[in-house]
């Protein structure tokens, strides 16, 4: 089992993803923004980052950065519709980061979550 930090600001999406992971044996705690997030992983150790990159405020490619500084050793993934405008080279994204496309399958989302916290 896993410690998750998952940051998103659809409702539907985070909610949906939340309850898979959950099913799929993992400790999850979701926030809707970066802000949220932020506290939370400098209050806690995570194993893994799940964060949308567009979103208000602190955007994932910030808090990834971020929370990299404050814990090296957690994985980051990052999930968005917009991988190749979000990831264009303007923000440098932490080595190792990973990066699922929406749409996806929930079974992409937790063999990318398992393949992840397996290497």
């Amino acid at each position: 089992m896993s410690k998750i930090l998952l940051a998103e600001d659809d409702d539907a999406m985070r909610s949906f993803l939340s309850a898979s992971l959950r099913r799929a044996g993992h400790d999850v705690q979701d926030y809707e923004d970066g802000e949220g997030a932020l506290e939370a992983l400098e209050r806690e150790v995570f194993d893994l980052l799940l964060t949308d990159i567009v979103m208000p405020g602190i955007d994932g490619i910030e808090l990834a950065r971020r929370g990299a500084e404050l814990d090296p050793a957690m994985k980051i993934v990052f999930i968005t519709g917009f991988a190749a405008v979000a990831l264009s080279g303007s923000s440098p994204t932490p080595a190792g980061a990973k990066v699922l496309s929406k749409p996806f399958h929930l079974r992409e989302l937790v063999d990318e979550v398992e393949r992840v916290m397996a290497a």
